[in-house]
């Protein structure tokens, strides 16, 4: 099973792919991190792409495509791959689109994980991380994680909270791209929408964001 996860930041997306890859054994593929091991790797397509991110440029799809469709086709997606974090905007869909049929490599599932653009931004903003295991879950906005005052509901240790999570303005920067129905992130999602609702495929699954962590993993297998 090959998929596409739409979510914006703060909706809990990571989480639900963890669950997704342990449940079905597939690979989850962040896109930040095809990044990071090529350019490690110094396999071609890194060099070319460091030389942009050197120079604080955008990566052009030139280069991200074909380095995505390389890691999709690695041994460990052969069951399947779940790639979140890529398209980010509609025209990058289109291409990603036409590359994977190019490749023979249908897409079966895209993943829309709907959540009201104040609440992503307070989950992020909410987050607390405790200084004894950051997988302690924390979150000042969330009911059913909410810490102890200024301690750690698992383990009462202390809490501290991450500098990019209290950038107001790089969160909103973020979500402007993600919430875009035009020519953003949310554009690319509606894409594929309509190729669904002309052809039948992907399977399309809406998912509501904003119940708790084992409620929206429920859903989301139930619908897969």
């Amino acid at each position: 099973m090959n998929i596409l996860f739409f979510g914006p930041n703060g909706g809990g997306k990571g989480t639900q792919g963890a669950i997704v890859k342990k449940k079905y054994n597939i690979a989850h593929i962040e896109s930040g991190a095809i990044f990071r091991d090529n350019i490690s790797k110094g396999t071609e397509l890194g060099a070319k792409a460091k030389g942009f991110i050197d120079k604080g440029e955008l990566v052009p799809d030139e280069i991200t495509i074909p380095m995505i469709l390389d890691r999709l086709k690695e041994d460990d997606c052969k069951n399947g791959w779940l790639l979140d974090g890529f398209p980010r905007n509609k025209n990058q869909a289109i291409k990603l689109d036409d590359a994977l049929k190019a490749a023979d490599m249908p897409l079966d599932v895209v993943i829309d994980l709907i959540l009201d653009r104040e609440i992503a931004k307070n989950r992020i903003m909410g987050r607390r991380l405790c200084v004894n295991d950051n997988n302690h879950p924390n979150n000042i906005f969330i009911d059913a994680i909410k810490p102890d005052g200024d301690k750690c509901r698992v383990c009462g240790g202390a809490l501290k909270s991450r500098a990019d999570d209290q950038d107001e303005g790089a969160i909103d920067k973020r979500h402007a791209i993600y919430y875009d129905t035009d020519t953003g992130t949310m554009a690319a999602c509606n894409y594929f929408k309509e190729i669904s609702k002309n052809s039948g495929s992907p399977k399309i699954v809406v998912l509501d964001g904003k119940p708790d962590v084992k409620t929206v993993s429920e859903e989301l297998i139930s619908k897969l």
